[in-house]
Order: structure tokens, then sequence, then C-alpha cells
């Protein structure tokens, strides 16, 4: 029986393991920067398995005869994505949090086993976890020299060489000396001498530059060291170095070649050097322990002035959002038209979605591969249309699209479900998509205390479902850049609590979130509501200290054709009725004919 080609792949890869003498191997989605959304050279998962989401991991252990003898490991919002994609008789399916690698691992690693990693893809805390589990059964976690996968991956892509842009301080707010000297002060006050910045979205933001490295974030690919005299090293390859970039970062940013950055660790020996280990590699924690540097565990200074978004960001946003919100409502206008006539693909539809974004001008990329779900599709929350997966949207369905560009003045990003006609819309749609709504309105009329977190409001979000025994399996709300990342931190809206989890940062005003609770019927359909919100300073007279909400950002029509509106209360209702007017005054006069019509009845009020 031939081999199909991940099947193949698994077998090259278990011959490679079984040349370096190790027992088993363990392959994230990462780079040398645990970044969320990495570049072709560093899809070495999605190349082994065909799993093409944006989180996992996979454990392959080298004798085939073990049973199980790989396994992969997603979250929730891959669920049914994964079993698409990866082929079930090669690897097992797990469920994180309900397991871990290390748990996996501690059960069905051979006895005195030798599992290797890549150090330069895992965080510290990983390695001492997994090391201890394995430990257990008397083996060991082994850093490779080399990543095995490379060894067989022959077209293999190279990382890429395009030129760092210069981000102008008209879009940025702030210029990069004031970032520096900001960096330089922390320093100070703890006592340290440099800190390690590898996180791609911090050094976009310090350096205020971007970059073209990465599909759909706009970075370069480069490591920073910071020290306490208000100086930086940049490591970077030479050929993405322009005249305009070194005019651009002044002498007090030495530019140096990318591969002499472990170098550059190692000249830190006798210093006192903070590194985030959430966002830096267990790798660079070993090069400077081993140099005799003093590490001290702090999170990325950068983290926190990032989110909070400057006055000239945040307009920049709401400008952004007002181009994007045009181009979305235009496509929404296209489907009410095409999508009945049944000809309509997820494809042809995400297409289209992006050539109305770049008519809008100024796109510089996506923000992430549109989730364009029709049907069943939809039920997936993070699906990823392909040619081979691609439905056509069926009259009387259920089609979801969650989509966002990356423009210079903002980072946009959007979820609207609607309903593909001629007929009405059923009874059980109908109720679920508008106890989602109930709870997008409550989460966007919260006020709340200063000091409060993203995981006291989630429940508000999901209140309407919990009523009908329904909830969802995906979090409510993350952080957004400033054309940057569309999923940053530290702030986010979930269930869960916790440092590592986000949801314990308290909500400062100039922070952006998502608000997109949803619903997901298996096989059947898919619901969320997204806009992206900002967090402001509430007046309330006789407050007794300080209270925030949220600006709403993103305004393009919501599907009334899905809503019941014998659930909504008269608040909510003043509530839809309220917005459509704002997003008639904004959307409206960048539309003309039969897509200005159609955005009108859109937005006709409500009956209170």
């Amino acid at each position: 029986m031939l081999m199909n080609t991940h099947e193949a792949r698994l077998d090259a890869l278990r011959k490679e393991l079984k040349t370096c003498g190790l027992d088993g191997f363990v392959i994230p989605i990462s780079d040398e920067h645990m970044s969320e959304y990495v570049g072709g050279y560093a899809q070495r998962l999605a190349w082994l398995t065909g799993f093409g989401g944006s989180a996992g991991t996979v454990v392959v252990l080298t004798d085939p005869a073990l049973e199980p003898a790989a396994a992969i490991f997603v979250d929730g919002r891959y669920t049914l994505q994964v079993r698409d994609q990866v082929d079930g008789r090669l690897y097992a399916y797990e469920s994180v949090p309900q397991t871990s690698v290390a748990k996996w691992l501690e059960a069905n690693a051979p006895q005195g086993a030798a599992i290797g990693y890549d150090a330069w893809l895992h965080g510290a805390k990983w390695v001492e976890t997994v090391d201890k589990a394995i430990a257990a059964k008397g083996g060991k976690l082994v850093a490779v020299d080399s990543n095995p996968i490379d060894a067989i991956w022959e077209d293999q892509p190279a990382p890429s060489d395009a030129p760092a842009l210069v981000h102008a301080n008209d879009l940025s707010g702030e210029t990069s000396e004031a970032k520096r000297a900001a960096v330089s002060e922390w320093l100070a006050q703890k006592k340290l001498d440099a800190t390690v910045i590898t996180a791609l979205d911090s050094i976009a933001w310090l350096l205020n530059i971007r970059g073209t490295d990465v599909e759909r974030t706009p970075v370069a690919l480069s490591y920073v060291i910071a020290h306490a005299d208000g100086t930086a090293d940049l490591f970077i390859a030479e050929e993405k170095v322009t005249p305009e970039l070194r005019q651009h970062l002044g002498n007090a940013v030495h530019i140096l070649p990318r591969a002499g950055f472990v170098a550059g660790l190692e000249c830190l020996a006798g210093k006192r050097v903070a590194v985030d280990p959430e966002r830096a590699v267990s790798a660079i924690f070993q090069t400077l322990r081993q140099s005799g540097a003093e590490v001290v565990e702090e999170r990325d200074p950068t983290v926190l002035p990032k989110a909070v978004k400057n006055p000239v960001e945040q307009q920049g946003h709401r400008d952004a959002q007002k181009r994007d919100g045009a181009a979305v409502s235009q496509f929404l206008h296209w489907l009410s038209v095409e999508g009945p006539k049944g000809e309509v693909t997820e494809m042809s539809a995400a297409d289209r979605l992006e050539a109305f974004r770049k008519a809008r001008g100024d796109l510089r990329d996506l923000s992430f591969d549109t989730i364009s779900g029709a049907g069943p599709n939809a039920a997936i929350c993070h699906y990823r249309v392909t040619d081979e997966t691609s439905l056509t949207l069926a009259p009387n369905s259920v089609y979801l699209v969650d989509s966002g560009g990356q423009y210079p003045d903002g980072t946009t990003d959007i979820t609207r479900t609607v309903w593909i006609g001629p007929d009405a819309p059923g009874a059980e749609v109908k109720d679920r998509f508008t106890r989602v709504l109930k709870g997008h309105i409550a989460l966007g009329t919260a006020v709340f205390p200063k000091g409060t977190a993203g995981s006291q409001l989630d429940v508000l979000a999901r209140y309407a479902l919990w009523q009908a025994g329904l909830d969802y399996a995906h979090g409510t709300g993350h952080g957004v850049g400033s054309f940057l990342s569309v999923h940053e931190g530290p702030q986010r809206i979930a269930k869960s609590a916790g440092a590592q989890s986000g949801t314990d940062q308290e909500l400062l005003p100039g922070m952006f979130l998502s608000n997109e609770p949803g619903y997901y019927k298996a096989g059947e359909y898919g619901i969320r509501i997204e806009n992206l919100v900002l967090v402001e300073p509430r007046e309330i007279e006789g407050a007794e200290g300080e209270f925030f909400g949220f600006e709403t950002l993103t305004h393009v029509p919501i599907e009334r054709r899905l809503v019941d509106q014998s659930l909504l209360t008269p608040t909510e209702i003043a509530w839809w009725n309220a917005y459509h007017a704002r997003v008639l005054e904004l959307i409206g006069p960048q539309l003309d004919g039969e897509a200005r019509a159609w955005l009108e009845a859109q937005c006709i009020p409500l009956p209170a």
C-alpha cells in the first residue's frame, strides 16, 4: 500500500530521529520569537501533518509500533478542523487544556526515553515542565543541535529577506527615542543592565519599524537587546537594512547581523539581564546562564505600553475602521444579491471581500486568513477555507465571515453572521443568534471600576446563552495591535484566570479589545458577532472612584433577519438603533447607488 504525502513525511522523520538517537520529538507551531503567526520557513507542523491552524503541537515517538505512536494537541478552536485535516490513523487527537504534552509523554513515552526538542521553539517553563514529566519515567528531554524536520524538508522556504520598513511618527504617535528612554528608566528602576526583547511586535513597536516577513503581521525578523544607557542592539539580516532604516534608528541603535545574536547574548556575561519567560525561547535562557549572566524573569517592558494606545493610534484606528467598515458593508450588500443565487463559494466570497478592501486603498495585508464559513464549516471556530474544503453558500443557510485588514493607521477584525435567503430563517437559528447578540450588547455596554480584569466581564457575554444551556469554546475578547498583531496581549476577555491566560490583566483606557461571543452547532451552523472596542473613562455622577466603559470602534450592519426581537429588552433595542444610526452616519457617505440603499434599509430602527 502506497503512503500518502504526510504518512511518508512522518516515516522520514522517524528515520531521522532514529539516526539522531532520539526516542521521540516535539514539534510546535512556533518560531524563534514564539510568534502566533510564523513565516513559511517555520511552518514545520503544517508541513508534517497538513494541519492549518495557528496553534498546536505534535509529539512523534520514533517507534511506530507504539500505541499511540504520535499525537496532535489543539485547543477547542480547532477540535473539528484538526479531524478534517490530520490523518487519525497517524496521530491521536488530544485536547488542551484537558491534557498536555507533559502528561501525554509521562503516560506514553517509553521508559528511559530520550525526547528531543528544539530549544529555539519552546519556552523555558515548557521545557522545565516536560523535562520533569519525562524524568518521572527515567527519561530525559534533549535539546537538538539542529531541527530534524529541517533535515528532511527538502523544499523548505528560506526566511524572508524583505527590507524592514520605517513606521512614521505621525502614525506611531511617539518616537522610538522616547520609547527607548522609557525602557531605560524601567531598567534603572529594576537595577538591571539590559533586557532581551524577542517578540517581533514588541521590537516593531519599540523601534517604530514594520516589515513583511510574516504573513498577516507587519513585522521584521530581528532581535533586540536594550541597555540601561538608552542604547539598543538590533540583530537583523544585513539585506533587510536600508539607508532609510539607518537614518531612522540613529546612532543609539547599533545594527548588527542577525546571525550574531547568540554572540550578543554571550557578551552580557556578568550583567543582570531581564528576559520575559512568556515571550523568549528556552535557548536564550540557556545561552545567558551558560555565559555567566544573571537572568531576571520580567515581563517584556514594551508589552503594556504597546497595549495602551496613545491618542494618535486611537484616531488612526477609527480612520482605518471607517474605510474598512465601508468595504465590509459593500461586501455584505454584494452578498445579499449574489448569495441566494447559489453560485458563491466560501473561497470566492473571501476573495471578493479582500477586493473590496483593496479598492478602499492603503490595505497592506489581511490581518489574518479570512474565516469564510458556510453551513457546517461555520461551526468550526477558526475554520480556514481551502480549495478542497470550499463549500457553496446554499440558499436558506447561515454564513459566517471573520476577517480583518492591516492598514498603516490601524488593524481591523470583524465578524458578521448573515442569512443567505430567500426564505426566512428558522426559530432555532434566530434564537441562538439573538442570544449571541444579547451577550455582545451586554459586554459592549458594560461599565466597570478601575482594576477590573477581562475574566470578570466574560460572564456578561455568555449569560443569555447559559440560560438556554449553551456556551462557546473560545475566549470572548483579545487585544489588538496598532498596525501590528491582530491578537495582542496582555489584555484578554475569557473564562480562564491567571497570569498566563492574560485575563488577570486589568483593563486600562487606551486598550483595544474584540467583543466576539458566539455559538456553534457542530455539523450545521456557526454564529459569531464581533466588533472591536476601546477602553475609555466613564464619567458617572457621584461615582466613588474611577470607572471605565467601551467605545465601539467597528461600524457595519448586523444581520437583522436573524434577530428575534421578542428576546430583546427595550434597552437592547435602544442599543441596536443607536448603533445602526452611527453606522449610517459613518459609512453612508462612503457608499452610493444600490449599496447605499441597502445600507439604509439595514439601518432602519427596530420598533420600540
